[in-house]
C-alpha cells in the first residue's frame, strides 16, 4: 500500500496545475473541471490533516490556494444551475485554512446558504446527507436531520438482509459512509447491529468490485472499509482489491482508467490520459494517505484521534 500510495500522491502532484493552468482551462469542459477541483480540495483537506509534512502535499494545496483566491472561480461554481448551489456549499466547505474568514469563496457560500438548501426540503436521503456535512464542515447553521436519522433512512441502512449487494450503488454507499465518518477522521457513529450491516456490505461490494475489475470502485470501498473500522490491509476483500490497484498502477503513478475495461488506450493523448487518469489516481492518492496515517497524540482540533476497532467476527 505504502508503495501504490507514493506513486498516485506523486502522480497527483505533478499533473494537478494542468486543471488551472491555461491547456486545462482550454481543453477541459467546465463541469467536470470544476468537480476535479473540488476533489482536490478534498484530498487537499484529508492529505493535510493525515500527512500534515508529507512534501508530496505541497503542489496539491498551492493549486488549491491559487484557485481558491481567483476572484473569477466562483462563477464556474454556476454554469450548470442544477449543480450551482451544492458545488457553492463545497467550495465555501473545502477552503483552506489561510481562506478560512476572507477570499471570493465567502460570497459563493452566502448566495448557496440563502435559500432552503439548508433544510430537509425535497432532498434525497444521499443528498441530504452530502449537504450536512458539508454544512458542518463550512460552519453555518443548518436545520437538517442529525446523523444517525440520516443513515437510518439511506439506501445502505434500508438494504434488506439477503438482498443481492449489486443492488446497491456503490458511490452511494461510500460517500454515505465517508460523510458520517467525516472520511475516517472521526468514528462512523452506528450501533453495534448498523455497523455489522454496514460492513457486510462493503465487504461484499468490495469482492465484487474485485471481480469486476472496477478500480475507481475499489479504492473508495477500501477507503470505506477503514471508515468502518475495518483494516482493508487484513480483510479478504481489502487484500484483493489492494493486489488489484497495484497490479493496475501505471510505472508513473497513474492509474490508467475507472476499470480494466476502460483504461486510456495505448495512444491516448496526454490530455485523454489525463481525463482517464484524475478520477481514479486521485481516490487512490485519498484512500491511502487515509489508511496510512499514523495515528497521532493529538488531532487536527487538539482532541484525541482514535485507533479505529478492529474487525470482529461477522
Amino acid at each position: 500500500m505504502a508503495s501504490l500510495s507514493a506513486g498516485a500522491r506523486q502522480w497527483i502532484g505533478l499533473h494537478c496545475g494542468y486543471l488551472d493552468g491555461t491547456s486545462g482551462r482550454a481543453e477541459l469542459p467546465v463541469t467536470p473541471r470544476v468537480k476535479a477541483l473540488l476533489q482536490l480540495a478534498l484530498l487537499r483537506r484529508c492529505w493535510a490533516l493525515a500527512a500534515p509534512a508529507d512534501p508530496d502535499l505541497a503542489p496539491v494545496a498551492e493549486t488549491v490556494d491559487q484557485v481558491w483566491r481567483d476572484p473569477d472561480h466562483p462563477r464556474l461554481l454556476t454554469v450548470e444551475p442544477r449543480y450551482a448551489r451544492q458545488f457553492q456549499l463545497m467550495h465555501g466547505a473545502l477552503a483552506p485554512p489561510g481562506l478560512a474568514t476572507d477570499g471570493p469563496h465567502r460570497a459563493a457560500l452566502a448566495e448557496a446558504t440563502a435559500g432552503d438548501l439548508l433544510t430537509p426540503r425535497r432532498k434525497s436521503p444521499y443528498l441530504h446527507l452530502e449537504t450536512r456535512y458539508y454544512a458542518e464542515l463550512a460552519a453555518v447553521p443548518h436545520r437538517l436531520l442529525d446523523y444517525p436519522e440520516l443513515y437510518r433512512i439511506s439506501r445502505l441502512a434500508q438494504h434488506a438482509d439477503g438482498r443481492p449487494a449489486a443492488e446497491l450503488d456503490v458511490c452511494n454507499v461510500t460517500h454515505t459512509v465517508f460523510h458520517l465518518a467525516d472520511f475516517g477522521f472521526r468514528g462512523p457513529g452506528l450501533e453495534a447491529a448498523d455497523l455489522a450491516h454496514a460492513r457486510d456490505r462493503v465487504e461484499r461490494l468490495t469482492e465484487e468490485s474485485v471481480r469486476r475489475g472496477e478500480w475507481d470502485l475499489t479504492g473508495k470501498l477500501l477507503l470505506a472499509q477503514h471508515c468502518l473500522g475495518l483494516d482493508p490491509l487484513s480483510t479478504p476483500s481489502g487484500a484483493a482489491g489492494l493486489r488489484l490497484l497495484a497490479e493496475a498502477q501505471s510505472p508513473d503513478g497513474a492509474v490508467p482508467g475507472r476499470s480494466a475495461t476502460d483504461r486510456a488506450a495505448a495512444g491516448a493523448t496526454p490530455v485523454e490520459f489525463f481525463r482517464k487518469s484524475y478520477q481514479s489516481t486521485l481516490v487512490v492518492a485519498l484512500a491511502t494517505v487515509i489508511i496510512l496515517r499514523r495515528n497521532r497524540a493529538d488531532g487536527p482540533s487538539g482532541t484525541a484521534v482514535a485507533a479505529p476497532a478492529q474487525a470482529g467476527a461477522r
